[in-house]
């Protein structure tokens, strides 16, 4: 259920009551409310919201358990209001423990993907709790609705040339300038890998090039992988293993949704975000194992599976960013299964040499519940890239290490630099929490929304 938020509270506003676990006793509930708790069971189990009947049988309140508190998505767990409230004007009996992280849950509960013809269901009017910062909230949910919206829509909607299309509506929405290079033009711009790995697609290849903000402000770019469908190429997937790749693009989706963020805030930096957007598709143009790329930086690449093609257009794209030495570079990527397997769906493992940045993302990852952790850079490993006939290949033979031999790939690419960290996320939720619905997620912009606002705001 969509949720607006108010201001004040109104006369006919509904008061929330948030029940820890066994603490229906400490919850400020009056006599007659704590008993109906008591007939339904109701003892603060997380995500269950009860209504309490009022005079003549409407609503006059809600209660929300909030569990044991040991839930790392726990500041969110607001976001079950917006689902299971009947409509209406409500407002929080006390104040929660972190107000603008209830205000952020409440407002990520009510997402719905309408697209294809389902129903935003009905508003829920909710009073800003106070000490929550309004503005924020608003930019975070439209940064996140954004993603999930891009991640969301199937290739047949979300190709190529239609993530374009997204790119420019949110370029134009904030006054940013933008430039894309298509087709043979990359050859032109020496970005020959993302020319390669998109040159089979009936849409063309492409990179997008956003750039905002003022020239002489800190410089931060952002790299988003930009695979709106994923075959595996001529090392094909099986058919189950192509049923989530319109998510393949949930990197530069969820760029998109940070570069959102950002904009909105008006952060005083010089923002630049770059996409290479493809479709790794099958045709007699396809490039195969065995092919020999050269790289924008002059690196030749040995292609051991055409399957680790996301690492092949980033590499580009990293390149090209790293030639402007920005203070920070970010890339997000779904990169590999790897990751998935290590560290599962819901929390993304980064990489980056800077500790400094590192510990800064850990302790936002634990303020905004956005889970991340950091995986190391193994140098060791870098040997496993190695090729007889290349400066690397684009994958290792013995299967270990997936992730991290892939950050390491992407590391050569960047050079100059100061401070780079690298993201490999999943952008998607397979499980129904109470601030998310099953399917296309932000992951991690909001830990980095976080550290960029504390840095340059």
């Amino acid at each position: 259920m969509p949720v607006e938020f108010t201001e004040k509270k109104s006369a006919s506003a509904k008061p929330v009551y948030l029940v820890a676990k066994d603490g229906l006793d400490d919850a400020g509930l009056d006599a007659g409310a704590l008993a109906w708790a008591k007939a339904n069971d109701f003892n603060g189990e997380a995500d269950r919201v009860l209504t309490v009947p009022g005079q003549g049988g409407a609503v006059a309140a809600a209660l929300l358990g909030t569990g044991t508190g040991d839930d790392p998505f726990g500041s969110l767990a607001t976001g079950s209001l917006s689902r299971k409230l009947p409509e209406g004007d409500w407002f929080f009996a006390a104040g929660p423990g972190d107000a603008n992280q209830a205000a952020v849950g409440l407002a990520l509960g009510g997402y719905a993907f309408t697209r294809y013809g389902k129903k935003p269901g009905k508003t829920l009017r909710f009073a800003l709790p106070e000490g929550a910062d309004g503005g924020h909230v608003s930019r975070i949910a439209d940064g996140v609705f954004l993603t999930r919206d891009l991640v969301n829509t199937p290739t047949n909607d979300m190709g190529p040339e239609a993530l374009e299309a997204a790119a420019r509506a949110l370029a134009a929405k904030h006054g940013a300038e933008i430039r894309v290079t298509v087709g043979d033009a990359l050859l032109a711009e020496n970005l020959p890998m993302i020319h390669a790995v998109g040159r089979a697609s009936t849409d063309a290849p492409r990179l997008i090039d956003i750039t905002w903000g003022s020239p002489d402000a800190a410089k931060v770019t952002l790299v988003g992988k930009g695979v709106c469908f994923d075959t595996g190429g001529l090392d094909i997937k099986p058919a189950a293993s192509m049923l989530l790749m319109k998510k393949d693009m949930g990197g530069g989706a969820n760029v998109l949704g940070l570069a959102s963020m950002i904009m909105a805030a008006k952060l005083p930096v010089r923002l630049r975000v770059l996409i290479p957007a493809v479709e790794n598709a099958i045709a007699g143009n396809a490039f195969r194992p065995g092919d020999v790329l050269r790289s924008r930086k002059g690196i030749t690449v040995e292609i051991g599976n055409t399957d680790a093609e996301g690492r092949l257009v980033l590499a580009d794209a990293l390149a090209l960013a790293d030639d402007e030495q920005p203070e920070l570079l970010i890339d997000m990527a779904t990169l590999t299964g790897a990751a998935r397997v290590a560290l599962g769906p819901d929390l993304p493992p980064f990489y980056t040499d800077d500790d400094a940045l590192a510990t800064e993302l850990a302790k936002s990852a634990v303020a905004t519940a956005d889970p991340l952790w950091r995986m190391p850079l193994w140098k060791p490993y870098d040997a496993k890239l190695s090729s007889k006939i290349a400066d690397m290949n684009n994958v290792t033979t013995d299967g270990f290490a997936g992730s991290m031999t892939a950050a390491l790939f992407l590391k050569r690419f960047v050079e100059k630099s100061p401070s780079w960290v690298h993201f490999d996320i999943f952008a998607w939720s397979p499980t129904e929490r109470p601030h998310c619905p099953v399917g296309g997620e932000a992951q991690a912009i909001r830990a980095i929304e976080r550290v960029l606002s504390r840095r340059y705001a």
